[in-house]
């Protein structure tokens, strides 16, 4: 049988993730973690930053790294600090660009935590429930 060739857009209409690009994205949130755990020692404002991941444009000239959480005085820090990561990235990591970062909150942590607080809201509001039938044995379940 011959090998089949693989399309190069997903059933939904995007690009296929190549693992170039994945390989690119785990690099640079390696080394991009690294340099704010470092420089959290000077600067107070990164001191709770954690990246969660990277995305990279296909042309490799814009980055955004997704942070756990972004305040507005870690978002100036990361701002002023954008350069100095940039050019950590450009001295490890071979490339022909260094992209240019972005800093964005990641939106899979917000929507955790508003499911989190959904059901939060709902376990409170719900009353006890009895699982056990009233008058009958727990183990038995009964007629079928």
């Amino acid at each position: 049988m011959a090998p089949t060739r693989r399309n190069r857009s997903t059933s939904a209409g995007g690009a296929a993730p190549y693992p170039r690009s994945l390989r690119v994205n785990q690099v640079l949130r390696q080394i991009v973690a690294e340099e704010l755990e470092r420089l959290a020692d000077a600067d107070e404002r990164l001191r709770l930053v954690t990246v969660t991941s990277v995305d990279t444009a296909p042309d490799l000239r814009n980055a955004t790294v997704y942070l756990g959480t972004l305040g507005e005085e870690a978002a100036d820090a990361l701002e002023e600090r954008r350069t100095q990561l940039q050019r950590a990235v450009g001295r490890q990591v071979r490339m022909k660009r260094t992209p240019r970062l972005a800093f964005a909150a990641d939106p899979a942590v917000s929507a955790g935590a508003r499911v989190e607080e959904v059901l939060r809201r709902l376990g409170e509001s719900a009353p006890a429930q009895e699982w056990a039938r009233p008058g009958g044995d727990e183990a038995d379940p009964g007629p079928v």
